[in-house]
Parts: structure tokens; C-alpha cells; sequence
């Protein structure tokens, strides 16, 4: 496959070196892209850049994943009008090890392949230099008006932000010395990332060409928007992360099957491994009935089987069925009480004594005395007998109906439904 023509059609292609297709062209070629350790999770703005790498791997090419255990300390201005929060070594060191575990579900490291994925961390090579060194041998060989001609540093002293701190000013040098490490001791001719990245990437290509007087490429991918011009990735409740302790394979499946027509074009691209004909025959479809959000629904099994798991995909399927489809009592007793709570956020909660289960307890005492989810005993058997009460989706039919510990779900709630919409999660404790 080439590497240059599959990014093209799926629109991943925003800045590209020239002599960088000939050169994947003639030989297997060693790329890396560079991730800051800022948190313990990779969020979807991530993404990107890794299935860039995913797709480099496949065309027969070696991915290196750099985890900028250094550079973290430091922070990248790209993109940013403030000065970032550093983190400690401590923190950092956990971030690393974290984000590691991550991409080893997404690139295969294993392989006896010779094009077998590598990861580095630059705080290995960057831990035992001293300023004095650093600025002696590297520093020396890029000018100033080099650095201040680059737009993440043009914006900050044109006002953007408070200025920018000499921390943030090197922050180019350091990663145009990684990439001059790893073409010196891997032979990494090529660096991919965000187009915001591309003056740090250029400052890395010319470190190499002025330095050992070799020849280095880099190539960059559009960054992420929504259609309607918002940022990518991030909803009220902040961003969409790859760890299920900070977003719920639920939460996680339905951002994707919530994303607009337009957007789920071209994210079907971007976000999964199907080929043309596929994604093309999806859409196309898609055009015919776009009322049965079949392009939404594959982008979402896709993406979510491939961060979490397909039974993941499953179970976030069928508690999406919970509030939005016909899912029974079975489907509902099959949640575990992460699913419970990302399914049901934003109801209303109430808490009862799991003693009043004990013995059993009226169903019209429990949602009139115990919790407050009927104002009184005489609507709520009035709205029994209209059959507009459901526990645990199934519809009761006496006001006296028993309850016990044996209808809990996930042995903590029970959910109470009236009519179609209206839901209230009982949390027994």
C-alpha cells in the first residue's frame, strides 16, 4: 500500500516535505510521532496522529511512539496563548507508564517484523545532559530569528496570551533534538503529527541538516474540527478520553454515534481501518436513509472496538437500548454499575436504606415515602392502572408489588420509568 496515497484520500494530508513520498517509496522508512505525558489517559485529539502511525505500519513502514517524558516537563506553546502547568517527576513518570499500556493495544509492538512498532521516552537520552552541553553543541546551531519566524511563537509575542517564557522558547529545540536522535541512532528520517506541530518538526529537519548534514521529512495532518467549526473531542462534561475510569465505553460509544452527517463523513475516514469501497458504499447508503444513522452506528463499533473491546461495543449497545430502545429486564440486569451511572447521568437520584429490602417493601411505599418519586400513593396507582409504571422495564401492574434485594441491578439500584421518558434511579446503600 502507499503510505502518501491512503492518507490523501482520507483527507490526513495537510503539510507534506517534498522528497517525503520518494522517499517512503524507496524504502521501508522509520517515522515517529511525539506525545506529551500530560495526563494518564490519551484523549481522542490523540488519535489522529496514531492512526497515522496505524496506517504507516500496515504500508509495510516502522512506527516509533516517542512519550516526551522530557519534553512534558517542559510543555509545547503550539496551539496555546498561556503557559502550560508543569508536572513532577512523579506524576509524569506514572503519565508515561500509563500511555504506554495504551498504544500497546494500538500498534503492534510484538511482531518479529522488521517494521515492528517502537516505543522510546526522550527523558532516556535527555536526562543526562547539562544546559551547558545542550546549548553549546545544539543550541548553537539554530539562529534565533529561526525561532521567532515560527507561528506558535509569532502569535504569543504578538499578544496572544502573557508572552512566553524561555521554558517554552526551547521547547522547539528539544524536540528538533529528538528527531536528530532518532535519525542518528534509528535512522528516523521522517516525523509525523498535527499541522500545528509543523514548526517544531521543521526546526527538527533542519537541526538534522545543519548538524550532520542529512536529510529529514515531515509530514502533518489537519487537525480535527466538527463541521460546524467547534473543537473536536471535547463535550460539556470535558474531554472524550481513551481510559474507561474518565469516559465509560458508554459515554465513549455514543459520542461517536451522536456526531453530525457531515462529521461522521469524515470521521469514518480518519478514525477506523476500513478500506475505500467500504466507507464509500456507507456512505452512499447513508445518502439513501440517513434517518437509520448506519454511518454513525459503524464509526462507533468501530472506534469503540478498537479502544475498548468488541464485547465493550456490545454492552455499550445495549445500554444504549436502556433509554433509546427495547431493551428488556435481562439486557438491564447485565449493566455493571459504571454502565448503571454513565446511562442514567443526569436523571434524578434517590437513596434508600437497602435494610427496607430486607423483608420486601411495597412498591407504591417505596416511590412515595421512601423516595420521593411520586408526589402521592393515589397517582401512583392511578398511573398502574393506566399501565405508565415501569421497574427495571418491566411494566408493574400492582401498586403492592413486593420489592426486594433480588430486583437490584448491579446489586445497588433499581430504575423506576414513568411513561416513555421520564427515568429515576433508586441507589440502594
Amino acid at each position: 500500500m502507499d503510505f502518501v496515497k491512503e492518507l490523501e484520500w482520507r483527507g490526513m494530508i495537510h503539510d507534506i516535505m517534498p522528497g517525503t513520498a520518494e522517499q517512503l517509496e524507496k524504502e521501508m522508512t522509520t517515522a515517529y510521532v511525539g506525545i506529551d505525558p500530560t495526563a494518564d489517559s490519551l484523549h481522542i485529539g490523540h488519535l489522529v496522529s496514531i492512526m497515522i502511525l496505524k496506517h504507516f505500519q500496515r504500508c509495510g513502514h516502522r512506527p516509533v511512539a516517542l512519550v516526551g517524558g522530557a519534553t512534558g516537563m517542559i510543555g509545547d506553546p503550539s496551539g496555546k496563548s498561556a503557559e502550560r502547568n508543569l508536572l513532577d517527576e512523579a506524576t509524569l513518570n506514572h503519565n508515561v507508564e500509563a500511555i504506554k499500556a495504551q498504544l500497546q493495544k494500538l500498534l503492534d509492538f510484538n511482531s518479529d517484523a522488521p517494521n515492528a512498532a517502537v516505543l522510546v521516552n526522550n527523558y532516556e537520552w535527555m536526562k543526562n545532559f547539562s544546559f551547558l552541553t545542550f546549548i553549546r553543541d545544539i543550541g548553537k546551531c539554530i539562529t534565533v530569528n529561526y525561532m521567532m519566524a515560527k507561528d506558535s511563537v509569532k502569535k504569543r509575542f504578538n499578544g496572544e496570551g502573557d508572552g512566553m517564557s524561555f521554558t517554552e522558547f526551547s521547547y522547539q529545540l528539544l524536540q528538533g533534538y529528538d528527531f536528530m536522535y532518532l535519525y542518528e541512532h534509528m535512522g528516523c528520517k521522517l516525523q509525523l503529527g498535527g499541522s500545528d506541530q509543523w514548526g517544531n518538526i521543521t526546526t527538527g529537519t533542519e537541526l538534522i541538516r545543519r548538524k550532520l548534514g542529512g536529510e529529514a521529512f515531515a509530514l502533518t495532518c489537519p487537525l480535527v474540527k466538527k463541521a460546524d467549526g467547534t473543537k473536536f473531542g471535547k463535550t460539556e462534561s470535558g474531554n472524550i478520553w481513551l481510559d474507561p475510569r474518565y469516559t465509560s465505553p458508554y459515554k465513549f460509544y455514543q459520542f461517536w454515534l451522536n456526531v453530525s452527517d457531515e462529521d461522521a463523513k469524515s470521521y469514518i475516514r480518519i478514525f477506523t481501518m476500513l478500506d475505500r469501497q467500504t466507507i464509500e458504499t456507507l456512505i452512499a447508503e447513508h445518502e439513501v436513509s440517513p434517518g437509520e444513522r448506519k454511518l454513525q452506528k459503524v464509526l462507533a463499533r468501530e472506534v469503540t472496538c478498537m479502544i475498548h473491546s468488541e464485547e465493550e461495543w456490545r454492552k455499550a449497545v445495549e445500554a444504549s437500548g436502556v433509554l433509546f430502545g427495547g431493551a428488556t429486564a435481562e439486557s438491564l440486569k447485565a449493566l455493571d454499575e459504571a454502565t448503571v451511572l454513565a446511562v442514567f447521568e443526569g436523571v434524578p437520584q434517590f437513596e434508600v436504606s437497602k435494610a427496607d429490602l430486607e423483608a420486601g417493601i411495597p412498591f407504591v411505599e417505596l416511590c412515595v415515602e421512601k423516595a420521593n418519586v411520586f408526589p402521592s400513593k393515589g397517582e401512583t396507582r392511578k398511573l398502574i392502572q393506566g399501565g405508565g409504571v415501569s421497574m427495571n422495564k418491566t411494566k408493574v401492574a400492582d401498586p403492592m408489588q413486593s420489592v426486594t434485594t433480588a430486583d437490584l441491578i448491579a446489586d445497588k439500584y433499581v430504575v423506576v420509568q414513568k411513561g416513555k421518558k421520564n427515568y429515576f434511579l433508586l441507589k440502594f446503600v
